[in-house]
């Protein structure tokens, strides 16, 4: 079934970012938060004080990435997100950068991690009429040259276009928010590297 899926992958341009077996080729800065489980990657918050964040080794400019992932949380103030185009901030669990966010009234925007602290681009109402909040969604995240664009569920929620002067290559990271206990399961990452 890897062998299929692996195969399927290569077909149109993606490959995976995550081998489903272990997080070796990924930077864990607080051991215990993230494991591995049946193929998915999986982020437990016990109630954080600070961001954490489960990083690439490896940095990416021009992208297309597609992640699908779940959110369990009992309050609705759970906040996660994936980052893009990031490094990490020295002497900080914090990485700054772009992320594409979920969770709160986050679902689905654009915003700039550590650097202007905002969010750039609210989601389209489009996007969060397709968002099933519990269950699995897919984020597809576009990024080339100073456009960025982010799906959710196959439906345009973001169109960025950065006029500012920022860095355009970095990691991707996965984010567990500083907050209440909520759980994060993350699947069938898998990027497509695209000219620069």
């Amino acid at each position: 079934m890897l062998l299929f899926a692996a195969a399927a992958f290569a077909q149109d341009g993606f490959r995976p970012l995550f081998n489903g077996k272990n997080l070796e080729e990924w930077i864990v800065d607080t051991p215990g938060l993230w494991r591995v489980e049946g193929g998915m990657i999986i982020g437990t918050s016990p109630g954080l004080k600070y961001n954490d964040f489960l990083r690439t080794k490896k940095h990416y400019r021009n992208f297309v990435l597609k992640v699908t992932f779940r959110m369990t949380d009992e309050t609705g103030k759970a906040n996660s997100g994936i980052q893009f185009r990031s490094k990490p901030m020295e002497g900080s669990h914090e990485v700054i950068g772009y992320q594409a966010d979920m969770g709160q009234q986050y679902w689905g925007c654009l915003y700039d991690e550590s650097r202007r602290k905002k969010v750039l681009v609210k989601a389209s109402e489009a996007a969060l009429a397709g968002l099933k909040k519990g269950d699995w969604n897919e984020y597809t995240v576009t990024a080339r040259g100073n456009r960025i664009t982010l799906e959710l569920n196959g439906v345009k929620s973001v169109e960025w276009v950065e006029n500012e002067a920022v860095d355009d290559s970095g990691l991707i990271a996965l984010q567990l928010h500083s907050g209440p206990p909520f759980r994060m399961e993350f699947k069938d990452l898998r990027i497509k590297v695209l000219p620069d």
